[in-house]
C-alpha cells in the first residue's frame, strides 16, 4: 500500500457505508473469521452471492477480491475500506479448478452485471473479469451498459487482462473506465499483463505480484496478476468518495489519472498515487 500512496489514505479513513460497491466476481466466503462486520448485500440473480464450495476457483477468486476491500482492519491483509458497502453479483460459477489467471464471462453477462448493479445502488464497480466470447450484439450491449454507468456517475475500475499482449477491448476503451495493469512491487509492468493506448492513456497501474489476501477455505494466500491490482485501485476510489462526498465522480477521476509530469503517450499507465490524488482533492473540496 505504501507504493501507490495507499497507507496514508487509509489512515484517514475507512471509508463510509453510502459509498456502495458493485462486486462483478465470484462468490465469496462471508463465514471468513476476516470479513466478519463487512457490509455484503446480495443482487438476486442465478448465481447465489455467498459459496457453496469454498475450494472452487469461483470463491477462491471472489473471497481475494473482496478480502482487498473489505477485510477487517486488523486482518494480516487489511481491507482498504471496509466500512463500504458492498454489492456482490456474481458473474461465473462455482467450479473445482482453482486460481484461474483471470475468468471470464460474455459481453451480454457483463452488461446485465453492472445494469443489476446501478439499479441495486452501487456507483463504484469493480470488475476482475476477462472478456469471452466476443461478438457485435453483446459489444453493443456492455457499450451501452457502460453508457449508463457514465450517465449515472458511476466509476468502473477494471482489470486489463493477463493475456501479456498488446491491444483493447471494449471495456478498457470506454471512458468511463479506469483500467488497471499490474506491476511488481517497483513499480515495472508485469509480463502477464495486457497494455495498450487506451490502457496507457486512461488507465492506471497497481500491485498485482504475489499480493497477500485472504483464502476461501481461511487463513491467507496470494493472488498475482490484474485480477489483483484492479481493487487496489477500486479501493482509492471508494475511499476518496468516502473522503470528498461533495466532490463530483468526474473529479475523483481526474485526481487519479493526473500525471503533470507524463505525458500519456505510452501503452504503459501510471502507478496508481492515492495521496496525491488525495491532496488534490481536498483543494478542490475547499475551493467548492
Amino acid at each position: 500500500m505504501d507504493v501507490v500512496g495507499l497507507s496514508a489514505v487509509m489512515e484517514r479513513g475507512r471509508g463510509d457505508p453510502a459509498v456502495v460497491i458493485g462486486l462483478i466476481d465470484g462468490p465469496v466466503a462471508v463465514t471468513h473469521p476476516d470479513l466478519q462486520g463487512m457490509r455484503i448485500r446480495e443482487v438476486p440473480g442465478r448465481l447465489g452471492g455467498t459459496c457453496a464450495r469454498s475450494d472452487s476457483a469461483a470463491c477462491q477468486h471472489g473471497t481475494f477480491v473482496a478480502g482487498i476491500l473489505g477485510s477487517r482492519r486488523d486482518s494480516a491483509a487489511p481491507g482498504i475500506c471496509p466500512d463500504c458497502t458492498f454489492l456482490l453479483r456474481p458473474i461465473f460459477a462455482e467450479a473445482t479448478v482453482r486460481h484461474p489467471t483471470m475468468p471470464g464471462a460474455t459481453p451480454g453477462e457483463l452488461a446485465a452485471a453492472f445494469l443489476e448493479c446501478l439499479d441495486a445502488g452501487a456507483r463504484i464497480l469493480n470488475l476482475s473479469v476477462a472478456l469471452l466470447q466476443p461478438s457485435v450484439r453483446g459489444e453493443q450491449e456492455l457499450d451501452a451498459a457502460l453508457d449508463q454507468t457514465s450517465r449515472l456517475g458511476a466509476i468502473v475500475v477494471a482489470a486489463a487482462g493477463n493475456q501479456g499482449t498488446l491491444g483493447s477491448s471494449v471495456i478498457t476503451r470506454h471512458a468511463s473506465v479506469i483500467p488497471v495493469a499490474a506491476c511488481d512491487r517497483s513499480g515495472r509492468p508485469m509480463s502477464v499483463s495486457n497494455l495498450g493506448r487506451s490502457i496507457g492513456r486512461r488507465g492506471l497501474s497497481a500491485p498485482g505480484d504475489d499480493v497477500a489476501g485472504l483464502e476461501a477455505t481461511g487463513g491467507l494466500g496470494t493472488f498475482r496478476g490484474t485480477s489483483a491490482a484492479a481493487p487496489v485501485v477500486t479501493g482509492a476510489v471508494a475511499l476518496l468518495r468516502s473522503a470528498f462526498p461533495a466532490v463530483p465522480p468526474n473529479a475523483v477521476t481526474y485526481a487519479l489519472r493526473r500525471t503533470p509530469k507524463l505525458q500519456r503517450r505510452t501503452v504503459v499507465p501510471p502507478l496508481l498515487d492515492a495521496w496525491s490524488a488525495y491532496n488534490l482533492l481536498r483543494t478542490i473540496d475547499v475551493s467548492s
